[in-house]
């Protein structure tokens, strides 16, 4: 294991950074105790309360974990953050397939699972989006839309389905900002999010993960007509 001495610019910054090296690089598996903050201060040339403090933005990043007594534990290796950035290079086709991916499932297991109160909180958000869909441009238009399917993925009861999707939104909300008052993308289809919301009510999985389906695949088709004009070109945004 190589660590090198910190420099000044922001010590805690720096120790994160190599610390979330070390972990990218399997020096520590998952499950495995990283060395004591008195080991890991004089490997990096330290002081023990700024690897404490380092130790801290991690555990609270879910990589590690203070275990009273017993040390600091490795439970992840993968750097939330990083998975962000890569998100945030993605373009809006592939926004748009891993949509379909999360909301098809999603709507699938909300028909079977769904509650009265998530029926009434999906009912709430699709008013909204009927009632002042066509008024609203920009930012509340796209949070309207995401917050619908954001209660459509949480009444699947699925708590991991739930957190992916909650990192994940933000990217939806970009791409939905890029395409309102694009007319080169279709504009919300209320019908379409009437059907989704009807078969989950009705408690049909096969109907909800179709409509979950036929709800984003006129976008994603208009999105691949843009990039067969310009196949040489960027990714769509």
């Amino acid at each position: 294991m190589t660590l090198h001495a910190a420099d000044r610019r922001s010590l805690v910054d720096t120790v994160v950074d190599q610390l979330r090296e070390q972990l990218a690089a399997g020096t520590w598996q998952v499950g495995m105790r990283i060395p004591t903050e008195h080991e890991l201060a004089d490997l990096l040339g330290v002081g023990r309360n700024t690897v404490r403090e380092a130790v801290r933005v991690l555990a609270h990043a879910g990589q590690l974990e203070s275990r009273q007594g017993q040390g600091t534990y490795v439970i992840s290796r993968a750097d939330p953050a990083a998975v962000l950035r890569g998100m945030r290079r993605a373009g809006t086709r592939d926004v748009l397939e891993l949509r379909v991916a999360l909301e098809a499932e999603g709507a699938r297991l909300a028909a079977v699972r769904r509650t009265p109160e998530d029926l009434e909180r999906m009912r709430s958000a699709l008013g909204s989006v009927h009632e002042h869909g066509a008024e609203l441009t920009g930012g509340a238009q796209a949070d309207d839309d995401v917050r619908f399917h954001q209660f459509v993925v949480e009444a699947a009861h699925n708590t991991a389905l739930t957190e992916v999707y909650r990192y994940f939104s933000s990217s939806v909300r970009e791409t939905l900002l890029a395409a309102v008052g694009d007319s080169d993308m279709p504009p919300i289809d209320l019908a379409a999010h009437t059907a989704l919301l009807d078969a989950i009510e009705a408690g049909d999985p096969q109907a909800a993960d179709s409509a979950a389906r036929a709800l984003l695949g006129e976008p994603l088709r208009a999105v691949e007509a843009l990039l067969a004009v310009e196949p040489d070109g960027p990714p769509a945004r």
